[in-house]
């Protein structure tokens, strides 16, 4: 008999669940704000208006990509079949302030069945799940998903549960595989097909075998115009040991970036917003327009010269993306870096003697140039300067890589608001697992010369930044 009450139970509180997700308005969309109609405008009021919709923009546009998404791969098949809990596994997140209090409070309580696939699409339809826009039927069947700029760009504070709390823009989702969600969708053909346009030798296996080894928070933007999947070289700690490791690179932040140049791993793509507009309609596959004639170079980039993605251009009545740029550049270039907190996040002593040595005896400075932490104007170096293998910066136009930004960077390192074994990871790939990895790599490339306790010291002010 109390198997049964148990059962009733459990029952019960499903329902209570997607009961308190059906009081959510299905999909709720942004208001549309209009922009200040002054004749010569005022800059406080149009850098409010523009923020102001990015936010929404980043958040919650997904630039008419659910036709690919949806209607072409059938993502929402992989969507509606996941359970909450399986969906957090792969990293997807869930926004706690789209949610019901009475909700969030069951959650904390462990009294929501978050194995019932029914419940991520009601989470989906709240849109609680960061980046996720859901389409339904009036019956509220999920007919298809997009994707907006947040389901690889935004995280949470985990302050509910792993995986679920106050959304946080701007942090890259060190945690989302989206590798392994692209490899599960039943239509993987309109991928093979362009892949196919540089090795026609391709099976759909072959595409779900690289995509599964790109791993958690990473992502290969240059594989669709290159076709390069793997760099021919082993890299570990630096250290060329074998072959074949998955092209990926980490996703970035998209805070701290305010002041600088070139805003991507590798040079020469150009601003963040160059990079808006690229993913928006070659990555994303939103509707909307994009040049950049660097792609017909076909040696280099040979999908992107055969399939014209350095020259899609969509009518400006149907182009979803181009009138969308401004504002969310702009939000993008507000958002901050996580200021460390001193004594938690760093050791001020050792980062005081860090301070010395980043501007003296390791000569950081030389290019990381305080306080931006990059070079103003061109913020490039080829691989020899690096003194390091090529391979990624080969895939870009300017066949270099862009100096990083160093702000925030303690919150890898501390592997906050990640799983603990997607913390760290640094350089384009994540080939050095700690930061005091990366110091040791630059002791020995550049002969620096710093002692063990120096490397730690400079470990602390990098992580102060």
């Amino acid at each position: 008999m109390k198997r049964y009450t148990v059962a009733l139970l459990a029952v019960m509180a499903l329902c209570l669940v997607l009961a308190a997700l059906a009081l959510i308005p299905a999909t709720p969309k942004p208001a549309t704000q209009q922009p200040p109609s002054d004749f010569l405008g005022n800059a406080q009021e149009h850098a409010r208006y523009l923020v102001s919709q990015g936010q929404q923009i980043f958040r919650f546009d997904t630039f008419g990509d659910e036709a690919f998404w949806g209607e072409q791969l059938g993502l929402h098949q992989v969507v509606a079949s996941l359970s909450p809990r399986q969906a957090l596994e792969l990293g997807l997140k869930v926004d706690a302030e789209a949610l019901p209090p009475a909700l969030v409070e069951h959650i904390k309580h462990g009294e929501v069945n978050l194995d019932d696939p029914a419940v991520t699409v009601q989470l989906v339809q709240a849109n609680a799940v960061l980046g996720v826009v859901g389409f339904f039927d009036g019956d509220s069947r999920l007919r298809s998903v997009g994707l907006t700029c947040a389901v690889c760009h935004a995280t949470v504070d985990n302050a509910v549960a792993f995986g679920i709390g106050k959304r946080i823009d701007g942090l890259a989702n060190r945690d989302l595989d989206i590798g392994a969600i692209i490899a599960a969708v039943p239509n993987l053909q309109p991928v093979v097909d362009l892949l196919r346009l540089a090795n026609p030798a391709l099976t759909a296996n072959d595409v779900r075998h690289v995509l599964l080894a790109w791993g958690p928070g990473k992502f290969d933007a240059e594989l669709f115009l290159d076709g390069k999947a793997f760099n021919p070289q082993q890299i570990t700690n630096g250290v060329v040991t074998g072959t074949h490791v998955p092209g990926a690179t980490l996703i970035p932040d998209a805070r701290g970036l305010a002041g600088h140049n070139l805003h991507t791993w590798t040079g020469g793509w150009g601003t963040v917003t160059y990079w808006n507009a690229f993913v928006a309609v070659n990555a994303m596959h939103g509707i909307g327009t994009f040049f950049d004639a660097r792609f017909d170079n076909a040696e280099q980039f040979p999908i992107a010269a055969r399939a014209g993605l350095g020259h899609v251009s969509t009518d400006p009545d149907s182009d979803q993306v181009t009138s969308k740029l401004p504002a969310l550049h702009l939000y993008q270039l507000a958002l901050p870096a996580v200021r460390p907190r001193s004594g938690i996040d760093f050791d001020p002593e050792a980062a005081a003697r860090g301070d010395t040595l980043f501007s003296g005896k390791a000569d950081c400075n030389r290019c990381h140039r305080k306080p931006l932490w990059t070079e103003p104007g061109w913020n490039q170096h080829t691989p020899t300067e690096l003194k390091i293998d090529d391979f990624q910066a080969n895939r870009a136009p300017g066949l270099a890589y862009r100096t990083m930004n160093l702000a925030g960077i303690f919150v890898r390192e501390r592997g906050l608001f990640m799983d603990s074994n997607n913390q760290g990871r640094f350089y384009h790939d994540g080939r050095f697992q700690t930061l005091l990895d990366v110091v040791a790599s630059y002791n020995d490339r550049f002969n620096l010369g710093l002692t063990d306790e120096e490397r730690r010291d400079l470990v602390e002010y990098l992580k102060s930044l």
